[in-house]
């Protein structure tokens, strides 16, 4: 058992010239460190970096400079053993659709060296909920069970960590809550690590104990979801009226706005300005109150803060 389950330092990848397009740089030093058993949360727009990242975690592109360690291995002394200890689930439908799934997955566990007699083909069939379809070729599958049989191969060879890349993109929402109990079986049950990516940032929100975000190669942010989500002190308490009033209030350090539905919203700084006083603004403009609730930011409000500056 390893504190961390991947340590990142200094990772730089560029592409090489291409055509008449210069040099690319993907990946700008980064430094990162994955804590074994945890689930976490890979964010960023198109073209961050992730996807590059999550290619030399697997061993699919070569980096440029930097050290990787999986599990403990270093990726440059330990090759085999570092790719052993993850498993990727890709975004790409990469399946021969002349293999079964029971044959896909032999396959893939052949392919990491797994002895016979260790194979957990039908468990894992059963856990995607392929086991009625284990003798069926993948090109009769429907899309979402060739999502599933991604997640079967990416777990062949018991890897400690699992990567999901955009695991729920365009699928439906059976198979988005039957892929998220999966994970969190397998992270509670069995310790195992996850790395997740997914642009459904609610997704994120839910499932991840800790972010890192990236943006033009490098990491702009990385803490615990609780302690992002708290960056931004904007709170908005929505007054629905027993009647809609002539006029709107107005307070230093509190905007008001109408909505389409004739609530009245209240957009406040937590720090400066408690939801009490928010309330006595009410009183005194004499808005009797019908209903009311707040509103916290969420996730996509601190992404999108992080990644304007950033980019700025």
């Amino acid at each position: 058992m390893t504190t961390d389950a991947i340590k990142i330092t200094g990772l730089r990848k560029t592409y090489g010239v291409s055509g008449r397009q210069p040099p690319k740089v993907a990946l700008n030093g980064i430094d990162l460190t994955v804590p074994a058993g945890a689930v976490f949360g890979l964010l960023g727009p198109n073209g961050a970096g992730k996807s590059t990242l999550i290619n030399i975690l697997a061993g699919l592109v070569n980096k440029t400079a930097g050290k990787v360690t999986i599990w403990g291995f270093d990726q440059d002394v330990n090759p085999r053993q570092s790719r052993a200890a993850i498993g990727v689930m890709p975004q790409e439908l990469n399946l021969d659709p002349f293999f079964t799934p029971r044959g896909a997955l032999d396959v893939q566990a052949g392919l990491y060296g797994v002895p016979r007699a260790q194979r957990r083909t039908d468990e894992i069939l059963a856990m995607i909920g392929l086991s009625d379809k284990a003798e069926a070729y993948a090109r009769t599958l429907s899309g979402g069970m060739r999502r599933r049989l991604l997640l079967g191969k990416a777990l062949v060879h018991h890897p400690h960590i699992l990567v999901l890349d955009e695991p729920t993109a365009g699928v439906d929402i059976e198979l988005r809550q039957m892929l998220w109990h999966n994970v969190r079986r397998l992270n509670r049950d069995r310790g195992m690590t996850i790395i997740l990516t997914t642009h459904y940032l609610e997704e994120a929100e839910e499932m991840c104990d800790e972010i890192a975000i990236l943006s033009q190669g490098a990491v702009i942010a990385r803490d615990s979801t609780a302690n992002l989500l708290g960056q931004i002190d904007t709170r908005t308490m929505v007054i629905t009226p027993e009647s809609p009033p002539t006029t709107l209030p107005a307070a230093t350090g509190i905007e008001v706005a109408n909505r389409s539905d004739g609530s009245l919203a209240f957009t406040y700084h937590a720090r400066r300005t408690n939801g009490e006083e928010v309330l006595e603004l009410v009183r005194r403009s004499g808005i009797r109150i019908r209903d009311v609730r707040t509103e916290q930011a969420d996730l996509q409000d601190v992404f999108l803060n992080l990644t304007r500056a950033g980019a700025a």
